[in-house]
């Protein structure tokens, strides 16, 4: 069968080198593909602009299958398009990437359907909001409305500090739109996990869960970011805790997607924080995620193609998801300035050194060529992921492989999975 995969991060090179070992695929196809992918798949130029252009490739090459990864496109209604043109595609329509795309009308679905999460009031007005944080005190957590801002999330220490942040993103509008209503809500303690289902609308399975470090420096330091690493299994998630889950927080969530008229179908990741030994919902995306996709994929025994056809044609019932019996370490690196403003051009070396090492795969983020080199084109740059016996064994791989890499200004935390 003939894949295309839409998007260019280290989420599709996952997915694409996951494809390539599928006993189903002969072909594969990546728009717009990045340094890395360019390696197993054929990278097309089409405009993400242009749904029309998409569907005119799909049916001129007979695409069995496309795997939309970007999350800006389910708000463009790439799904949607498709499906009206009977293009078999996995990914959200345009009214389930509400879900993952207004934080507003999830936190509210949230309450309205019991589905446990942090306490919270929605602002649109700067003094509301300031009054607000006066009243609650500090520490409290700041977000914007939108998720497309991946520096949206503030947690403020200081009652002083929230108001600051209130102004830059209310008043003088730092993230733009985006900075239009707020969500503050309080601050849960308690170890952060994520939990990664799949959905067919008839079944609700579980799929991976994982450890996540989300702020950029070690120790849980600096700015939130999507993630600089990442280890599964994640000893926090217990048998117990995963029907938790579940019980209380994913099949409720399908469920009252359902109830607002809405059909889910694809991966939903949830941020979870287990606090007092129960779950609370901090985020949710509609795909696989970054970093998850390259540290969950590698240890995924079941062919990743079948598992997309099982979401799509409805039988997720039907298929076995099994697991290597083996731990799995990813660490993400960076550009200096990265997650704010960051320089990008710069020649990424050691690649091919890596190439050689058992267990270790890198997976491209931002990059491209330039001429015969491979050099830096975001802010999120390369990740390395190893597996090994345990999370020891797999992060000294991880970190002896990412050792070898070079690029100017290149950052990456040094306590992932220490």
């Amino acid at each position: 069968m003939k894949v295309l995969v839409i998007g260019g991060g280290a989420i599709e090179h996952a997915i694409v080198w996951r494809l390539s070992q599928s006993r189903h695929v002969n072909k594969i196809y990546c728009c717009p593909g990045n340094a890395g992918i360019a390696e197993i798949a054929e990278c097309i130029d089409v405009s993400p602009n242009n749904l029309s252009a998409f569907v005119d490739f799909v049916k001129y090459e007979w695409i069995d299958l496309t795997i939309v990864g970007t999350e800006g496109l389910f708000l463009k209604g790439i799904v949607d398009v498709f499906e009206k043109q009977g293009c078999r595609v996995l990914g959200l329509d345009k009214k389930a990437a509400q879900l993952v795309s207004n934080r507003a009308f999830l936190k509210n679905l949230m309450r309205f359907h019991r589905i446990p999460t942090a306490e919270y009031k929605v602002f649109t007005s700067y003094l509301h909001a300031e009054d607000y944080v006066r009243l609650k005190g500090a520490p409290i957590v700041i977000k914007t409305n939108s998720t497309s801002e991946e520096r949206g999330i503030i947690v403020a220490s200081t009652v002083e500090e929230a108001i600051d942040t209130l102004r830059l993103i209310m008043k003088d509008r730092l993230f733009g739109e985006a900075g239009k209503q707020v969500i503050i809500e309080e601050v849960l303690n308690g170890e952060k996990i994520s939990f990664i289902i799949l959905t067919d609308e008839k079944s609700v399975i579980p799929f991976a869960g994982l450890y996540k470090y989300q702020r950029l420096f070690d120790g849980d330091k600096g700015p939130n970011t999507r993630g600089m690493g990442a280890f599964s299994p994640s000893g926090v998630i217990t048998k117990e805790l995963s029907t938790a889950i579940m019980v209380k927080i994913m099949k409720p969530i399908i469920k009252a997607l359902k109830a607002e008229g809405i059909k889910y179908k694809g991966f939903l990741s949830a941020d979870l924080i287990i606090n007092k030994n129960k779950p609370y919902v901090l985020e949710f995306s509609g795909y696989l995620g970054d970093p998850e996709t390259q540290t969950i994929l590698p240890s995924l025994k079941t062919d990743f193609a079948e598992v997309a056809l099982a979401i799509t044609e409805e039988k997720l019932s039907d298929i076995d998801i099994r697991w290597k019996q083996e731990t799995a370490v990813c660490i993400v690196s960076s550009s200096k300035g990265y997650p704010d403003k960051y320089q990008k051009g710069f020649v990424v070396t050691g690649l091919e050194k890596i190439k050689t090492m058992k267990d270790v795969i890198v997976f491209h983020d931002g990059t491209t060529f330039k001429g015969d080199d491979i050099v830096t084109s975001g802010g999120r740059v390369v990740s390395v992921t190893a597996t090994g016996d345990d999370i020891k064994d797999a992060s000294n791989k991880a970190y002896e492989a990412i050792e070898k890499i070079n690029f100017k200004g290149m950052h990456y935390r040094k306590d992932i999975g220490i």
